[in-house]
Parts: structure tokens; sequence; C-alpha cells
């Protein structure tokens, strides 16, 4: 036997002298990735050639995705004419999941078989600036705003989505007391009496909201009772409790809550026997007796110049003439004090003299605030008849110009300060913001037409108010400041740094909106949301105050949300964003001071 035979190899690499060792240039490599690509099938390649085209059109698709939240500017559906110079993105009627969505998001031209459509990435003030003069005059359009995620989103079922948010924290947490704590997921208590649930009825009727709206009346009817032992303000109880029933009933006819409003009505009449005729602040409403205070025998103005559009109007209702001779009566004393300035009142006014008292101060902020806006609404609610109100009205707008009206010097804006023993303050209080909204109704009504201007003037304000806040929301005071050439012109101090989710500003927009069509107040109103939604909601249901306006990063939630969040910011927003000016026509309601409806008196034959 012979061992296999072994085989031995040398392995010699033969190269050219000047070639200089290993060749890694890039047309070898050109050569070699052609050679692989060569080497693959056809279909390999096929496969290859699709995923890359499939990768590049979804970078194409994501692109506006992604830079959109940067780009300080939305992208907006117009229902407007045809141009004959193609640049903007219009549309017949609004359409969700049509084929132009996402032409538009990829700046594209598309041309459909009802109408043109053209894209645009410009805000709507500046839209409508540029298309005026083509389209000459014309009412300002609807739109929609199109979300990050690249859809379309509807203003008013946004604000819906919110009020369902809220309602979830509620129903789940707080279900029947006043008010919910959305982070400890708990709830307050003020009068025990379901505040927030009565508040916020006539909200959920006008939103459409019937599912959540029937869960709510059966509570009423079933578990609501005012027979109870306990303290409650005359005038929360009438603007929350007693104008929400009143308003729900007139926009439902269900007499269940016209039987509750007399009820509660009632129990609160003990409220206005003292020995001017002056109510007192606080009601028990189970053992029918009313006193003030602990620390004061003094109301203020707001309290008892600010129920007298619901008990009038529960007069009306029941043709029992006690409710309304209670409140007129209030408006008869004051109008003859003395101790007023240009039409400006006094803070406080005592139960038992029946005079102003801490007289000197002078102010359209807390405590003071809401007369002045009842004054013109109960002239529009009694048709326009009763010209001491008008008066006293007309006569308080032109004290306001006289001595609280100030514009800063360095951007213009113009605010409404405090009179002190003839010291003027720069400060404003959030609830200001009511006056706007409240001059542009007068003038509507037929009051002078500079109410309008200067109801123009003082809602730029406002917006400011929430514009120049890190969070882009309102403090609850802000002052103006006077000099030259500051920087800013809100200032805040830190024990004003909070927000309680407060309407006034979105209802004077509502009203702006209303009276000028003017699509910068739906702009602003827009912005406003988002800010709540960014900075107060909370996310297992509810939205929360906050206590620090200028800290984005901690704005540091009170955990408290009140009950007019509901019942009129929300309503507000809607409202602005609704297309249906019937939708609580301002021809035939006038809203109190929880924007509950209440109808404008019909003209005797």
């Amino acid at each position: 036997m012979y061992a296999p035979s072994r085989k031995d190899f040398i392995l010699l690499t033969l190269s050219d002298e000047d070639s200089g060792g290993y060749n890694n240039g890039k047309q070898w490599r050109r050569q070699s990735c052609w050679r692989k690509w060569k080497q693959l099938s056809r279909l390999q390649r096929s496969l290859i050639l699709f995923f890359f085209a499939m990768l590049l059109i979804c970078g194409i698709v994501m692109y506006p995705k992604v830079t959109w939240p940067w780009s300080g500017r939305n992208i907006y559906i117009h229902i407007t004419v045809m141009l004959a110079e193609p640049t903007y993105c219009l549309f017949k009627k609004k359409k969700k999941n049509s084929s132009c969505d996402s032409q538009c998001m990829m700046g594209h031209f598309l041309k459909d078989r009802e109408t043109n459509v053209f894209c645009t990435s410009q805000s709507p003030l500046r839209y409508w600036a540029n298309l005026q003069p083509a389209l000459k005059r014309g009412p300002a359009p609807k739109v929609c705003m199109w979300s990050v995620s690249g859809g379309l989103v509807d203003w008013p079922e946004a604000v819906k989505e919110a009020f369902r948010h809220a309602w979830k924290g509620y129903r789940e947490f707080a279900w029947g007391h006043d008010e919910l704590k959305p982070i400890s997921k708990s709830y307050g208590e003020w009068f025990g009496l379901g505040l927030t649930l009565i508040d916020a009825l006539d909200t959920m009727w006008i939103m459409g909201l019937k599912e959540e709206f029937e869960e709510a009346r059966k509570w009423v009817a079933t578990e609501l009772s005012f027979f109870r032992n306990v303290d409650v303000n005359l005038f929360e109880t009438t603007i929350r409790i007693l104008g929400g029933l009143l308003s729900t009933y007139h926009l439902t006819g269900d007499s269940l809550f016209l039987d509750k409003a007399k009820d509660i009505g009632s129990r609160l009449m003990p409220a206005f026997s003292t020995p001017s005729k002056i109510p007192y602040s606080d009601v028990n409403i189970g053992k029918g007796v009313a006193h003030p205070p602990r620390w004061t025998s003094d109301s203020t103005v707001a309290e008892v110049a600010s129920i007298q559009l619901e008990f009038r109007e529960l007069s009306r209702l029941t043709q029992d003439p006690q409710y309304q001779k209670a409140v007129d009566e209030v408006m008869k004393i004051v109008h003859r004090l003395d101790g007023k300035h240009d039409g400006l009142v006094p803070l406080f006014i005592n139960t038992n003299s029946g005079q102003f008292t801490h007289r000197g101060v002078f102010t359209l902020g807390a405590r003071a605030d809401s007369y002045y806006e009842y004054l013109l609404k109960q002239w529009i609610q009694g048709g326009k008849k009763e010209k001491e109100l008008l008066e006293d009205y007309l006569q308080a707008v032109e004290g306001v110009k006289k001595n609280l009206l100030r514009k800063t010097l360095s951007h213009g804006l113009t605010f409404v300060g405090e009179l002190s023993h003839g010291r003027f303050n720069p400060k404003m209080d959030h609830l200001v913001c009511f006056l706007p909204g409240t001059l542009a109704l007068g003038a509507y009504n037929g009051l002078p037409p500079n109410h309008m201007e200067l109801a123009t003037q003082l809602m730029e304000t406002c917006y400011q108010m929430y514009k120049q806040m890190e969070t882009g929301l309102s403090p609850e005071i802000a002052h103006f400041n006077l000099q030259p050439h500051s920087v800013r012109n809100v200032e805040v101090k830190s024990a004003d740094r909070h927000n309680l989710l407060r309407p006034e500003t979105v209802e004077s927009l509502f009203y702006m909106y209303r009276f000028t069509g003017d699509q910068r107040y739906r702009d602003w109103g827009w912005e406003i949301f988002q800010s709540f939604n960014k900075h107060t909601r909370v996310p297992s249901g509810g939205y929360t105050s906050i206590g620090n306006v200028r800290d984005p990063t901690n704005p540091s939630p009170r955990d408290k949300m009140e009950s007019f969040f509901l019942a009129e910011t929300l309503k507000y927003l809607y409202l602005l964003f609704s297309d249906d000016q019937e939708l609580i026509s301002l021809d035939k309601y006038v809203f109190n001071t929880e924007a509950h409806p209440l109808p404008i008196w019909p003209s005797d034959p």
C-alpha cells in the first residue's frame, strides 16, 4: 500500500511594477459595484429599485409633517371664488380625505371637475390681504387648519373634543359635585349643588352633545335638591345655577329646568330683606336666612347689580313680579347714589345704609366689572326702553375714556387702568377683557360708532396679554409699561401670574367676529385654544388652572377646573368658530355674565 500523494501549492501574486500595490481607486470601485449589480437577477434589481423609489416618495410626503411645527405657519383651506392666477388652495365646500389633501401637502397643483384647487402656506391674515384687491369686497371665508399630522382640523369639532375631555374628567372623578380637581382625580365643593354640571348644561345642548346632556338631565331630575342647610353666594348662585337653568329651559323647552329655576329663585329671595333693599351676599337656602359676610356689612357693586337679567326673566316666565321688583329697586338705588365719578362707581355698597363705601377707587376689574356689562344688557333685554340704564351706561363709557384709558408709548397698546384717590395705576385685570365685546354689542345695537373703534383697540390689547406670555396664556392681572422705550408692554408681578381658564377674552373675540367677520379674531381664538390644550390639559380628563404663565416648562398646575371653563370659555370658543350665525343669534338672545343666553323680550304689540 502506498500512502496518498501529497500536493503542495504556492500562491504567486504578479503585479505591474507601476501599480503601487493595492488599488482602491474610485474607478475600480465603480467597476466592482457595477459588476456586482450586473450579477444580480432582474427580479432582485427591480426590488431594490422599488425600495429606493418608495423611500424617496415617503421622504417627500413626510417632509411637510416634520417641518411644519417649526415653520411658524399653518396651511389653511378657504371657501372663496376662482382667480385667474392660481396661488391659493380653494374649495367650494370642505372636503375630508379628498385627493387634494395630499396634493396640497406636497405643494402640487390639482384641477378637478368641480373647481380649481390651489395651495398656500400663508396665514389667513396675509392671505385675505392679498386676495382682497382681486375680490374687491366681500365676507371673509371660513377656514379649517391643517394639523401637524396632515389632516384637516374642524375648529368647532376640536372645541367639542376639548369639552368631552373635560367632561370625561368631571364624570369620572367629580360627578354631582361642584368642581373637578383633575390632577388629584378628586373634587372640590363650594355649595354642594353640582355647580359644574348645571353650569355646563346649555353648552352641551348648543354643541349637540345629546348623550352627555341626557345623562346630566337625569341627575338634575333625580339628584338635585335645593332643600339643603348650606350658605350660598347670591351672585354666584344666580349667574351660574339660576341663569343656567333658565337658559337650558329656553333652549330645550323642558319644564324640568324651569321648575328647578323657580325653586332656587324663591330660596334666594331672603337676601333682599335688608334695611336698604341692597341684598346681602349670602343666603342659607335651606333655612331661608340671609346675612352679609362675617367681616363686613358691605356687598360689592358687581354682586348686587349683576343679578338682574336672571331675576327679571324669572318674573316674566312665572308672572310673579316679586323677583323683578327686587332687582329693579337695586338699580334705582345705585342710579341715584352720590359718590360716582363721571359714571364710574365705587366697589362697595353698604347693605344697611344703601350708600357707597370705600369711595375713591374706580376700576372695571374685580368687584365692579359686570355692573357696567349689565347696564347695557338689561337695556337690550327689555327692548331698549329703560332710559336710565342706557344713560348710566353711556356716562360710564365716557368716564372710562376720560379717567381710565391710556396707551403705551412704545407699542401703542390701549388699555384700561384703575384710579385710586386721584392716582392712576396702569393695572388691568383679565376680567376687564369683557369690555371689547360689550362695547361692540352696544355699537351693534345703535350706540355711537366710536364704541366699536375703542373695542377694536382693546381687543388687540387683550390678545397681547396672551401673546406676550411664554405659555401663550394671559395672567390674571397685567401691568402696562408707560415708559417710552420699553421693550415689553405687558409686565406681570409674581403674585399675578396665574391663569384660571377665564373666558373674557374669547368672549370678546366671539362678539368681534360676529359683528365684523374679521378672520383675525378667529385666528387669535385658535391660538388661545391651542395654548389651553398645551399647558392646561390633563391626560386623565379635565383642564387645570395654572400658577405661572411665564414658565412654559413648569406652569405650576393648581389642580382645579372652574365651572366657567365649560360654561363660558369653551362655549364662546365654539360659537366663535361656528359658521352658523343663527346659533344663539344676538338679535334674539343676550348672554348673562356666565355665558347663559336669555331671550330678548318681544316688543309689546
